[in-house]
């Protein structure tokens, strides 16, 4: 699964690239700095992992994964080619997920690509050029499928489809927030849609907005655009976050005290760029390893099982689970099964969002 990081020139998209992966993606004051993307394989965070690996001894601890790519900036007119418009929008093409950085922060040093700093026209920017790459998309399919419905009445529902999803898109807006139906489901596998990708939005913002991050007028504003769409909004300082990346943990540490943050924005990035793809982990723990393995939300039981190895899904029968909490807190399994925390689960199990194990 693969997580592409957009946004205009220069505002911070390779900076914070740069944190997430520590990669070294080349970060200058010019557009298009960037050109090919840059790709970084980043650990999800688990705090689970660690506290069972002592729990068992473990020799190896293994994260969940995500995979980041960082894309050329964008600007106006790429979806007819402008800049590295075609590099941009067949590299989107490739990601199963986007987050667009937006910059909320003035700098008189570092050169905005219209000027002046305007978090919702940066964005409509981005949105609008997918969303014409998209109605390009639906022309090129209702000319095929008009043409097919000649001699196949079948068409007529496709047809049916992708003018509602024209409508929706000459309305400047997103396909992701449109509804569909089994059908239509079915219809719009085989169509990469750019704007039904799910999107996170990244406010970077100056280490002195950082103090009242949630009041930011920058902020506030891109919240109001992301509750349209239902979207997750993360205000980070991406100059902050590279710095937190080159100290060890105990540094770490005292300067998210210092900033008053729980944990970096960064982890939240990981975290909420995992779960907009639709994956969970499950745990699996003993000596040789603790491991967290991605599935999809909803999973049942036997495909988690074969994540570990298809000969088991093949064989499954029946699944020890306990939720992570209930082994945390009796210290042991062998304890937690005495207690009847133990659960055997069959194949119509569903594999549970944070908290439970495969064991």
């Amino acid at each position: 699964m693969k997580i592409g990081i957009v946004g205009l020139p220069n505002v911070g998209k390779s900076t914070m690239f740069n944190s997430i992966t520590n990669a070294g993606a080349e970060c200058a004051n010019y557009p298009f700095c960037t050109i090919e993307p840059n790709v970084g394989v980043v650990p999800v965070p688990d705090e689970r992992l660690e506290i069972l690996a002592k729990m068992y001894n473990t020799k190896k601890v293994t994260h969940a994964i995500v995979e980041f790519v960082d894309i050329a900036g964008l600007v106006k007119g790429a979806s007819k080619g402008e800049g590295l418009g075609n590099k941009f929008l067949s590299h989107i093409r490739e990601v199963d997920a986007i987050i667009q950085v937006i910059r909320c922060f003035e700098n008189s040093n570092i050169v905005h690509v219209d000027g002046n700093i305007n978090p919702l026209r940066d964005i409509e920017t981005i949105n609008f050029e997918l969303i014409f790459a998209d109605i390009e998309t639906v022309d090129k399919r209702l000319d095929k499928a008009k043409k097919m419905l000649k001699s196949d009445k079948k068409y007529q529902q496709e047809i049916n489809c992708l003018e509602k999803i024209k409508k929706h898109l000459e309305n400047g807006k997103p396909v992701r927030i449109l509804q569909f139906n089994e059908e239509e489901k079915e219809i719009l596998k085989e169509i990469m849609f750019l704007t039904a990708k799910p999107i996170l939005y990244i406010c970077n913002i100056s280490e002195e907005q950082l103090l009242d991050a949630e009041n930011d007028e920058n902020v506030k504003k891109v919240k109001e655009y992301a509750k349209t769409e239902n979207s997750i909004v993360i205000p980070l300082c991406a100059k902050i976050e590279e710095e937190l990346t080159g100290l060890n943990e105990t540094d770490k540490s005292e300067m998210l005290e210092a900033l008053g943050l729980k944990e970096s924005g960064l982890n939240k990035v990981i975290k909420e760029s995992y779960s907009i793809l639709g994956l969970m982990s499950f745990l699996t723990a003993g000596e040789p390893e603790v491991r967290a393995w991605t599935i999809k939300k909803g999973t049942k039981a036997p495909i988690a099982a074969g994540k570990i190895h298809s000969d088991i899904q093949r064989g499954f029968i029946k699944a020890e689970i306990v939720a992570y909490n209930d082994l945390i807190n009796q210290g042991s399994m062998s304890i937690a099964r005495e207690k009847g925390l133990v659960r055997a689960e069959g194949k119509e199990y569903i594999m549970q969002e944070r908290g439970h194990s495969i064991i």
